[in-house]
């Protein structure tokens, strides 16, 4: 085999000794996979951030301040970074729609109180707690109600007071307002009565392509996406499916979330059956506290960033701060098998209110031509076909970053992308390397003199998601 050299020319004449560096061949690991995250939500005009600007956020103060507190962006990365403390997040914020329209709700309240109690307003998964003394009339408990909102900032709503009738408006506009649970919880406080008008007529989006376009060029793992409606999803799966195809290379996937019903769930995943597009559901009912789509979606996601192995199932991974449905509202085990035929990412509940992923799979239940199609069920086969598809891209560009196209370089990278192949078995990420041996080929196109062609076989590892047992009763 000829040495070559890169930095010592074959014309030298002046004797002496040279010696040059070599570190082609150094790396003979596999290439990491840090896993980066990035949200999509609307601020607000108070924030210090710029709409269409990636911003890196690393703690709950800091979103608070870029995008304004009780923003949707602000609420996203909370509820990520709780559930994931050590995340790598970037935020892309978006200005409401300029025809936007903000969800409003209603919590209206009767008296006066014959005793002192406590009432209780929930606004999604938080609270505000007033006293009520006895002889509040109803006006004065509602103006408890609003000054105690304007304490809170983070809160996704405001709140103003009209003769006993608290009205709640969403601090951004557009269809996700309509997504925030107005409940209450009255404790004593005899003689007062509350009725809630559900938060509703939020209208008009922006556009989130706006927000991808704005990072097209950056490489983000999972993207957190507020909007649960198909318009908005299908802009994400074509932003995806352009981004990690095969000339631009950055892999990623995409999570949204819902906490409505079952039906509503599977008929979105089915409009949408993208391979990339995780739709995780918990469901809410009567529950007076609940976490927003938004919320769970950013939370799922930050569990996923978590996860370096791609191949590693998500299965049982904690969402930190996600709000419990009551028991009767928690998705029934029938129920999770329907989701999961259905392209839906069932959230279960533990006794103790602890919100886990059931199993992450993908919204792709069918093919082109409209076949039931399992090849993409579990969102881990196409993380860790991204992953195969960097260890031998990177390796590659490693050992041949300036090589000669001739009869003995298809060998060569053959040998490269076999050692690999058995890295990546070692790490069970594939399996039957040695079986497959004869499906890895590489040759010369046979139209580019300066190409080479390589058929790659990948038998990815899948996870272990079911166990059937048998017990024999022996008497």
């Amino acid at each position: 085999m000829t040495i070559q050299f890169e930095g010592i020319p074959s014309s030298i004449r002046k004797p002496g000794k040279y010696f040059e560096f070599n570190a082609k061949t150094a790396v003979r690991t596999l290439a990491g996979n840090k896993q980066k995250m990035l949200i999509i939500g609307q601020r607000l005009t108070s924030g210090t951030v710029a709409q269409k600007v990636p911003t890196q956020v690393f703690s709950d103060s800091d979103a608070e301040t870029a995008f304004g507190p009780g923003s949707i962006a602000h609420l996203m990365a909370r509820a990520a970074i709780k559930a994931n403390p050590y995340l790598d997040l970037t935020v892309v914020a978006l200005d409401d729609a300029g025809a936007g329209v903000a969800a409003t709700g209603t919590v209206t309240i009767t008296g006066p109180a014959t005793s002192s109690g406590a009432l209780t307003i929930f606004v999604g998964a938080q609270k505000i707690e007033v006293a009520v003394a006895n002889a509040d009339t109803a006006t004065n408990i509602a103006a408890a109600i609003v000054t105690q909102a304007g304490k809170q900032t983070d809160l996704p709503v405001t709140a103003g007071n009209a003769a006993g009738v608290v009205t709640f408006t969403a601090k951004n506009k557009g269809l996700c307002g309509n997504q925030i649970g107005l409940g209450f919880k009255l404790t004593n406080a005899s003689g007062v009565g509350v009725a809630v008008v559900a938060m509703a007529s939020g209208a008009t989006n922006p556009s989130v392509q706006d927000a991808l376009t704005a990072v097209y060029a950056e490489k983000y793992d999972v993207a957190a996406t507020p909007y649960n409606n198909q318009t908005d999803l299908t802009t994400l799966k074509t932003h995806l499916d352009a981004v990690s195809g095969p000339l631009e290379q950055r892999p990623g996937v995409g999570v949204y979330a819902m906490n409505g019903a079952v039906a509503d769930a599977t008929t979105l995943a089915g409009q949408v059956n993208g391979a990339r597009l995780v739709g995780a559901l918990l469901r809410y009912t009567s529950t007076q506290r609940k976490s927003m789509p938004y919320e769970i979606a950013s939370a799922v996601g930050a569990v996923a960033a978590w996860e370096e192995d791609p191949a590693k199932p998500l299965d049982t991974l904690t969402l930190t701060a996600i709000a419990a449905p009551d028991i009767s509202e928690r998705l029934s085990r029938i129920e999770q098998e329907s989701l999961l035929y259905n392209g839906v990412t069932p959230l279960e509940v533990e006794a103790d209110g602890t919100v886990r992923i059931a199993r992450a799979i993908s919204t792709y239940t069918k093919n082109g031509s409209g076949i039931d199609d399992p090849t993409y069920l579990d969102i881990t086969t196409i993380r860790t076909l991204d992953y195969v598809r960097k260890a031998c891209r990177e390796r590659i560009a490693l050992r041949f970053p300036r090589e000669k196209l001739s009869s003995k370089t298809p060998p060569k990278v053959w040998t490269e992308l076999y050692d690999v192949l058995l890295k990546l078995e070692d790490m069970e990420i594939v399996e039957n390397v040695a079986a497959n041996k004869d499906g890895l080929v590489v040759e010369k196109d046979a139209v580019d003199v300066n190409r080479v062609n390589a058929k790659i076989p990948a038998d990815i590892v899948n996870g272990l998601h079911v166990f059937a047992g048998r017990i024999d009763l022996i008497l």
